[in-house]
């Protein structure tokens, strides 16, 4: 890196396509189990509401035709961005006219709606930012698209909730439908990557190559075991975070909002910079095994918070820690993730190995409700802790050959 000159305009492009991509996730995840919890609905429904996140797991399926197809404008990544973006947009609309006690199955239809055009932005911006990134900046591309996918789950995470305390839920979602201009904006500004290799020629190659020649490598299930496994345990404690401060705890919807919002912002700015320089000195195996211990940490303060119960104090140091150490970890996961793809295929096998990465946020939601409904916060946070362990095993069975993977970046 030394020698390297940084691309800030690139790294400011991926900041705010990380802004587009983590908007959409609050609104059908926690910021709908707020709008749900409000609303009197049962905290075992609202643990199966994770499930409307499907299409992040499925997402490799279409994946090859953003692949193999080119839209007639903006070129191959850019293109298919804008026209994605464009329906998140009208789709968010529409998931405003809604409301849970009335129309619970029409606003979860919506939200599945969201979620698969928020998983294909994903498609389509993983794609983008893993063919334009040099190997000596994934480090910092994946902190930059963290740094501004944690800002927007706090946006529509935290600000949301405020201006649902104060505006309603109807308003509220329409506001967060318009910020996905910043998006728009970005694509529009960004730069469409030159490929030294070739797209697939025909949809066969699209669909089927990218996983031949990824499962034909050696440690292939090894490194899928990582990815499903590295943020287990994070998926899990955090499943029901916003019913737990606001049903557990009795936190008002403004209290939550306003707290993550302020300190989760300084906690994600400040894993952007922190995470990113300790990428940069460390082997991309020791940034994970740290980045993981640390993961643990903060489901560590999450536990302590629901044995000492209501506690401001308390619950400003756990956001914070939780925002700093867990968006370390994604970013990590992320330059990993980057490391492993082949540019014939990037938008598949990104798809791939990031829909791996969401199979336990996503179906982890009703088993969570039916775990705090038996054993309590407290226990559920502490078995969270455990099922980290083996994602610790997972990586450390694979050091050496992710240490190949950082000397072929090099």
């Amino acid at each position: 890196m030394k020698n390297q000159t940084i691309n800030y305009r690139r790294l400011f492009i991926f900041l705010l396509l990380g802004f587009s991509s983590g908007l959409p996730l609050a609104l059908t995840g926690s910021t709908l189990q707020a709008w749900f919890t409000t609303s009197g609905i049962s905290i075992v429904t609202i643990g199966a509401l994770s499930l409307v996140g499907q299409p992040y797991v499925y997402k490799f399926l279409w994946a090859p035709l953003l692949d193999r197809y080119i839209p007639p404008f903006l070129g191959r990544r850019r293109g298919w961005l804008m026209i994605i973006q464009f329906a998140l947009l009208l789709s968010i609309i529409a998931m405003a006219f809604g409301d849970p006690l009335n129309h619970a199955g029409v606003i979860s239809i919506l939200a599945l709606l969201v979620a698969f055009f928020s998983a294909s932005q994903d498609i389509a911006v993983d794609a983008y930012r893993t063919e334009a990134t040099p190997a000596e900046e994934r480090g910092l591309s994946s902190a930059f698209y963290s740094g501004g996918y944690r800002i927007a789950m706090l946006v529509s995470g935290g600000l949301g909730l405020i201006l649902a305390g104060l505006i309603g839920w109807q308003e509220t979602y329409l506001i967060m439908s318009a910020l996905i201009i910043i998006g728009l904006i970005a694509t529009w500004f960004g730069e469409e990557p030159v490929l030294e290799k070739k797209p697939p020629t025909t949809l066969y190659a699209a669909v089927v190559d990218p996983f031949r020649e990824f499962l034909s490598r050696k440690s292939a299930w090894a490194f899928l075991l990582v990815i499903v496994l590295y943020k287990f345990g994070d998926a899990l404690s955090l499943s029901l975070t916003t019913p737990f401060l606001i049903r557990g705890l009795g936190f008002s919807l403004i209290t939550i909002g306003s707290v993550n919002k302020l300190v989760g912002l300084i906690g994600s700015m400040t894993g952007i910079l922190l995470g990113g320089a300790i990428m940069i000195r460390l082997s991309l195996y020791r940034s994970l095994f740290l980045f993981g211990i640390l993961q643990m940490v903060a489901i560590l303060m999450l536990m302590i918070l629901a044995i000492v119960g209501k506690n401001y104090v308390l619950l400003v140091v756990t956001l914070f820690i939780d925002n700093l150490f867990n968006g370390m970890g994604t970013a990590a996961l992320m330059a990993l993730t980057m490391s492993l793809c082949d540019q014939h295929y990037t938008a598949t096998q990104y798809a791939l190995l990031s829909a791996i990465a969401s199979v336990a946020r996503v179906f982890i939601g009703p088993i969570a409700g039916v775990m705090v409904e038996h054993l309590g916060w407290p226990n559920f946070f502490a078995w969270s802790l455990v099922v980290c362990v083996p994602g610790l095993i997972a990586l450390w069975w694979v050091r050496h050959r992710i240490g190949t993977l950082s000397l072929q970046a090099a």
